[in-house]
């Protein structure tokens, strides 16, 4: 290895976004982790991934976010439950031990980390205890279906809302206040918001919002998107997807140390 050090990494495009870089190279400062660097890696389509692979023979793991945490799946040779039933990967695991080629093990962490952040919510805890909580995922890609799988795991009832028709899906149109006002927990799960398109936002009946909902936003670069300040300004309490960042990187971290972990369990 280049150094003694071992290498990770994140992949997507774009990733002028990404706090994980940053995320990473801050842990390793603090924690004196001196052996290990983290890169950023933006392919411009999921198939350049086999080649990134041959190129970098240090990488021990990486980390996938938007457009591929559903594309990256087809491309690695075994995947955790958690992650088979949600239909989505946001951490590969690779073991170079054994064999001569890579053998790539994809796993899930967005799934714990957006768990941990949603149960520190005392809103959250509140308004399910009283049995009325539903919610509203915005979105239907990766990080929707980890939204999904958490909620589901926590007896809420939640609809996905798609741009487009799709089965089991509401449309944008379908959100009427009625709809809205139903729904006291509204997770945004798609882009839209991110830095640079910091003026972009899902396209919902904001004055439908109040004080009782819960705003979720997976984003969280800006740190208060417009989703976020159009709830906050309804007096929804909001909070934004910097915990669930945290959350899942230091899982990510520690399955990439697991030496236990070189095949799925």
């Amino acid at each position: 290895m280049l150094n003694n050090k071992k290498l990770f990494g994140l992949i997507g495009c774009p990733l002028e976004h990404s706090f994980s870089k940053v995320f990473f190279e801050r842990k390793f400062a603090a924690e004196k982790i001196e052996n290990a660097a983290y890169n950023n890696y933006p392919i411009e389509n999921i198939g350049l991934l086999p080649a990134l692979l041959k190129q970098e023979t240090d990488l021990c793991g990486f980390n996938v976010t938007v457009p591929y945490k559903e594309a990256v799946m087809p491309f690695l040779d075994k995947i955790s439950a958690v992650a088979a039933e949600v239909g989505a990967v946001n951490v590969v695991k690779i073991d170079r031990n054994k064999i001569e080629n890579p053998f790539l093990t994809g796993y899930n962490t967005d799934v714990y980390g957006f768990e941990k952040a949603l149960l520190e919510t005392t809103l959250c805890k509140a308004v399910k205890q009283k049995n009325k909580l539903s919610a509203l995922v915005l979105g239907t890609g990766g990080a929707a279906k980890s939204a999904g799988y958490v909620l589901k795991k926590l007896n809420i009832d939640y609809q996905f809302v798609s741009r487009q028709p799709k089965p089991n899906a509401l449309t944008y149109e379908n959100l009427d206040k009625q709809v809205l006002q139903n729904n006291l927990l509204i997770i945004n799960a798609t882009p839209l918001g991110m830095f640079p398109n910091v003026n972009s936002c899902p396209s919902i009946d904001y004055t439908a919002i109040g004080k009782e909902h819960f705003l979720f936003d997976l984003v969280y670069n800006p740190a208060e998107t417009l989703f976020l300040k159009k709830g906050k300004k309804q007096g929804a309490f909001v909070q934004n997807g910097c915990k669930m960042l945290c959350y899942q990187a230091e899982e990510a971290w520690r399955i990439w140390n697991d030496l236990s972990l070189k095949t799925c369990k």
